[in-house]
Formats: C-alpha cells, sequence, structure tokens
C-alpha cells in the first residue's frame, strides 16, 4: 500500500502553514488563503554520511582576514535607473521588481536589456507569461532590438538552467517569477512553495555564475508582493513601481538594496516608445499656474535627490458629525495629528471641519521635514489667506508646536533657489546655521508652529 503524503496548508499572502485548514491565516490575518500543497520528503542518509572537504575559502576565517575586493558594476542605459540602483549592476546580484499589472515593469526591463546588449554584454530574457513573437512585437515599438539580447519562452526551471549553461549570459531576467516551476515540487506555478524554491535556485544560479538577475513579480490588490515575505529576504534588492496604469508618470523606489542606499528615487514618463527617464524631478511636480489659498510647495530629500513638490489642503466646515479627514499620498495619522497640534497650540478651530490633503504628481511624502508645509497648508485654506509669493516651507513639528531642525537644509534651499524661489520659512537652529550662505534667497526662522504661521502668511497678503 503507498505511503500517504504529508500535506500541509500554506497562507498564499504571508507563507504560515499550518497542518488543518483555517479560514482565516493566524499569519497575516487574510481570510481563505490557506492552499493545500504536498510537503517533499526530507532526503535521509544511513551511516553518518559523508564528511566532506572544505577548501580555504570556505572555512571560518577572522574578519579583519577577508579580502576587500572592488564589485564593478556595469550601467544599465537609465540614468534613473542607475541611481536607485546605487550606480548601476552588480554582477552576481538579484533584484526585485515589483509592480501592479501595467505600470511598466516588463518595458523597462526590456529596453534595459537592449541598452546592456548594445555594450557588448549577452543578455538572455526568458519570458513565461508572453511569446517569443509578442516580445518581438513590444521590443520593435521599443526599439530595444540588439544582436546580443537572446529570448526565450518558458516556465520549467530546469529548462532555464540548462539555457543559462548553454548561453552563459552576463543578465538573465525572468518575466514573471509567478510563472516559473520547479517539477518536484507538487504544487502549481505562482503558489508559496513554488515561488520560495524558485527563487533560492535562481539565487544559486546567479551567485555560482556571477550572472546579474532581474526578477519581475506581481502584486496582490492591496499592493504588496504576490507570494511569501520570505522571497523579499532572498533577493539582493527589491524596486518598487509606483504609479497608475493611466497615469503619465511613473516612481520607482528601493525598499531594499544591499549594495546601495534605498532613499534613492527614480522618475520615469511613460510614452510611445516605452518608459523614459525624467531628469529634473522638481519642475514635473509643480504647477504652472499662480499659487492659491491651501498651496505650499515643500523641499523633500529622496536620497541624495532635491525634490520641490505641491501639496494641497482643503479645510471646509461641514454639518456632518465626525468630520472626514482625507489624505492622499500622506499618512493619515500624521494629518490627524498635525491637526491636533494646531488646535491646541495654535487655536485653530477645525475640530468641526472637513480635512483633505494631498500631494500633486502623485509622489509620497513620508520625511518628518514635510510636517511644517502640512500645517501651513491646512492653516493657510482656514483662514482663506494667500502664502508669502515664491516661499517654500519645511520642518518637523513637535507635540509641544516646536519646529524643529531637519537635515540637508542647505540641499532644499539650493534646489528652490534654482527654481526661482525667494523666501524659505524654515526652523530656527538651521536658520542660525545658513543665515548669510545663501545669496539670493531671504530666510525666515521659526522657533514655533505660530511663528511659521505669521511668517509664510504676513498680514500684507
Amino acid at each position: 500500500m503507498p505511503k500517504k503524503k504529508k500535506t500541509v496548508y500554506v497562507c498564499q499572502e504571508c507563507g504560515y502553514d499550518t497542518p488543518k485548514w483555517m479560514g482565516r491565516c493566524p499569519g497575516c490575518g487574510a481570510w481563505n488563503t490557506l492552499v493545500e500543497e504536498i510537503v517533499a520528503p526530507e532526503p535521509t542518509t544511513r551511516g553518518g554520511g559523508l564528511r566532506l572537504g572544505l577548501s580555504d575559502a570556505q572555512k571560518p576565517q577572522p574578519i579583519a582576514e577577508v579580502k576587500l575586493e572592488d564589485m564593478p558594476r556595469f550601467l544599465t542605459g537609465s540614468g534613473e535607473l542607475d541611481r536607485v540602483l546605487g550606480g548601476g549592476i552588480i554582477p552576481g546580484s538579484m533584484v526585485l521588481i515589483v509592480g501592479d499589472p501595467g505600470v511598466g515593469k516588463s518595458s523597462l526591463t526590456l529596453r534595459v536589456c537592449a541598452d546592456v546588449a548594445r555594450q557588448g554584454k549577452k543578455v538572455l530574457y526568458v519570458t513565461g507569461e508572453e511569446s517569443t513573437r509578442q516580445v518581438r512585437m513590444r521590443a520593435d515599438r521599443l526599439q530595444a532590438l540588439a544582436d546580443d539580447l537572446l529570448v526565450v519562452s518558458e516556465t520549467n526551471l530546469e529548462t532555464i538552467e540548462t539555457h543559462v549553461e548553454n548561453v552563459k549570459p552576463e543578465l538573465l531576467v525572468i518575466d514573471s517569477i509567478q510563472t516559473i516551476f520547479k517539477p518536484d515540487v507538487q504544487s502549481a506555478p505562482g503558489s508559496v512553495s513554488q515561488v520560495r524554491e524558485c527563487a533560492v535556485d535562481l539565487l544559486r544560479i546567479a551567485k555560482t555564475n556571477g550572472i546579474a538577475a532581474f526578477v519581475i513579480g506581481h502584486v496582490t490588490k492591496d499592493g504588496t508582493l504576490a507570494g511569501p515575505r520570505v522571497l523579499e529576504h532572498i533577493v539582493d534588492t527589491v524596486l518598487y513601481f509606483e504609479g497608475e496604469r493611466n497615469a503619465e508618470y511613473r516612481v520607482l523606489r528601493a525598499v531594499k538594496n544591499r549594495f546601495g542606499s534605498t532613499n534613492e528615487l527614480g522618475l520615469f514618463e511613460m510614452r510611445d516608445v516605452g518608459l523614459v527617464d525624467v531628469p529634473d524631478a522638481s519642475k514635473l511636480f509643480l504647477s504652472d499656474r499662480e499659487q492659491d489659498t491651501g498651496t505650499v510647495i515643500i523641499p523633500t530629500v529622496e536620497g541624495t535627490r532635491p525634490l520641490l513638490v505641491e501639496l494641497q489642503a482643503l479645510v471646509a466646515p461641514t454639518p456632518y458629525v465626525p468630520p472626514r479627514r482625507t489624505a492622499d499620498s500622506v499618512d493619515i495619522k500624521r494629518i490627524q495629528l498635525l491637526l491636533a497640534v494646531l488646535e491646541k497650540r495654535v487655536h485653530l478651530s477645525v475640530g468641526a471641519c472637513d480635512v483633505y490633503v494631498k500631494v500633486a504628481g502623485g509622489i509620497r511624502i513620508d520625511e518628518p521635514a514635510a510636517d511644517l508645509g502640512i500645517c501651513v497648508a491646512m492653516a493657510s485654506s482656514f483662514a482663506n489667506r494667500l502664502l508669502r509669493p515664491k516661499t517654500i516651507v519645511f520642518g518637523e513639528v513637535g507635540l509641544s508646536g516646536e519646529v524643529r531642525a531637519v537635515s540637508q537644509a542647505d540641499l532644499r534651499i539650493h534646489e528652490a533657489k534654482r527654481l526661482g524661489f525667494r523666501h524659505v520659512v524654515l526652523p530656527m537652529k538651521n536658520y542660525r546655521q545658513l543665515k548669510g550662505s545663501v545669496e539670493g534667497i531671504t530666510l525666515y526662522g521659526a522657533e514655533t508652529i505660530g511663528d511659521a504661521l505669521r511668517l509664510a502668511m504676513p498680514r500684507e497678503s
């Protein structure tokens, strides 16, 4: 009688496994995500097995004696992608690119493949979702044809490894990880087991052969990576594409990077020939029309890049209880906190008002330096008063109403000066450090949020 195979139920959202089915996953709380999967038998050895000899490179050694070698990078052909990666592609690294369907993952990757192939490097593009003819049609539209760019339609990981051994590429692209399967894993492609095992094998292939690997992944309806979170721990770099598929601009952000900063940001514009780099991002997020009430320009810093973004706030009385609090591209909890500070420290009666806050252009603001700009925008809309013309505002706001200093203030001010701004409202500590060091622009130091409101919205305006 054949031995019954052992099965477990694995959550398709977080990878949690349990011996019996449950309606709700104990790991992530998602409903109806547990799927039955067969557990592969553990390998057994008799007689204790064999002791393997270790080379000198495999033996433990003092960390001070580990040899440091420069990791040579090669460029992708996209300045924005090179910036996010930390300066280019490192051989032997594995990069995961994640985004919504239609956001431009395959288009950007195919264009990068062609640019790398034109440098004389061999590239293998493995597609599991399209035929080779469909890839050729997209390559014609994107002008991404190159002699050293090889394409194959395959989903079997063992066959893909054979192609890698024969072609010996310097860049390998898998589109997408959810379509690849290992024959010895008893589950469907895209399941947690298949995604995890295929990712581990692809990492081994990349590290063993010194091949740079780009892996494309899908996201779920709530914007998270489809498959186990362990996949993000396996790869070296995780890049997230942000932006609506019908919007003109896309944002590429690194949430993990073992070879560079995770604060860098790449900006792209979707055109007929695919995604095109946007080198001057500040002009992208600023409106050409005259500034209105509730509108503030905030200088943010993403890695080494300063960005001027337009923040808009609408504060209006409402007869409904409780009033609405809505935020787009800003954390709603931060808006609620800053509203409480305005009510308590500046005596702004915003408790009976609807509050709507959004960032023009769709870029998300997370850094504390935007606190003061958000407060000024909401106060400007509530009082229906204009800001001083050509003014930017930045600073962190404490719960007692004080304005705290922020980093890289000089970088923010010089970017504002380059784009024609003449006034800056900033924390008093930053003001004392930079006073007299910037010509052609007037600085206004604020110790409290009340000082900042008076300086940003003078009575004569």
